[in-house]
């Protein structure tokens, strides 16, 4: 079996104001990179048709729904906050970033495909139940998870962020629900000042923050030292990766060291525990990344780790 991925050109239709970072360049990088022929054997698909607003209710209080729905311009930009934006398609495109997630939860659960990566846009680690912030409309990794559970039966889904900034909407979306387990390393401080080690929900979050300049040795360490420990005491029956790679060194929006294989070792360990506790389940959603070439490099390297099965 292959690699899923999902993408579709709805997802450059979600429109920024000129010089925002979160601009569709992103997705045609990434595009560009797994057009190589090291990815032909990826099973390509496009995004399905939108969800419906009962399946964003999985994460989303009804009236924040109607709200992205009926703020959605004719023609230029709406202003949800400093950073965050509505254009004309920018709520058919969100809803298929959903669909994109889901469809990719059905395909591995239901073993048409090893694993899934999910090359959409806008991210959604920060949305929180009633707010849009920091580049994101909708929680796509947790509406993903509320979907295995629902339609699959799946009992616990851990949820597991490398982004540089703190999915904090992930966050305050699973912080009472002890049926998803919540892992993140970011940078802090930084955007959006949460995550700290002390915020633990009800024991089903883990939060290990870098300081300003790590590097992988960092990032290696907390993985093996709390992340996947508390990945592997949960059990889970599927893993989510929110796949943010802003932590890189080349990226404009933090100061933390990353670099291409440390993205290909942080998957590789994922997948091991995946192979141990969750029927090899795992997929992936793109969150940040905002210099072209890293991203490009960096998303190649997590893909062909996903494809090394």
């Amino acid at each position: 079996m292959a690699t899923l991925l999902v993408s579709d050109p709805i997802f450059l239709e979600h429109l920024v104001p000129p010089g925002h970072p979160e601009r569709p360049d992103r997705l045609r990088a990434i595009d560009r990179a797994l057009s190589d022929e090291a990815f032909t054997g990826l099973d390509r698909r496009a995004a399905p048709a939108p969800v419906g607003e009962e399946t964003l209710a999985f994460a989303h209080d009804q009236r924040y729904i109607a709200l992205i729905r009926d703020n959605v311009p004719g023609q230029g930009f709406t202003r949800l906050d400093a950073d965050t934006t509505l254009s004309p398609n920018s709520y058919v495109a969100a809803t298929r970033a959903v669909a994109a997630a889901t469809m990719a939860v059905d395909a591995v659960i239901g073993g048409s495909v090893t694993n899934a990566f999910c090359a959409t846009r806008p991210p959604g680690h920060h949305a929180e139940p009633t707010q849009a912030m920091g580049f994101c409309l909708f929680a796509n990794a947790v509406i993903a998870a509320r979907h295995a559970q629902r339609a699959h039966g799946v009992g616990r889904v851990a949820i597991v962020d490398f982004d540089v900034h703190h999915g904090n909407g992930t966050q305050a979306c699973v912080w009472s629900d002890p049926t998803i387990l919540y892992a993140s390393t970011h940078q802090m401080p930084l955007y959006p000042g949460t995550g700290a080690a002390s915020e633990r929900g009800v024991g089903n979050v883990f939060n290990v923050p870098l300081a300003p300049g790590a590097g992988g040795v960092e990032f290696t360490e907390a993985l093996t030292s709390v992340i996947l420990p508390g990945v592997v005491t949960f059990a889970p029956e599927l893993i989510i990766i929110s796949a943010g790679f802003d932590a890189h060194w080349r990226d404009p929006l933090a100061s933390l060291n990353f670099e291409e294989e440390d993205y290909a070792s942080a998957t590789r360990m994922l997948m091991d525990v995946a192979d141990r506790h969750a029927g090899s389940r795992i997929i992936s959603l793109l969150e940040g990344g905002y210099d072209l070439q890293s991203l490009a490099d960096s998303v190649a390297a997590h893909v062909k780790t996903l494809m090394s099965v």
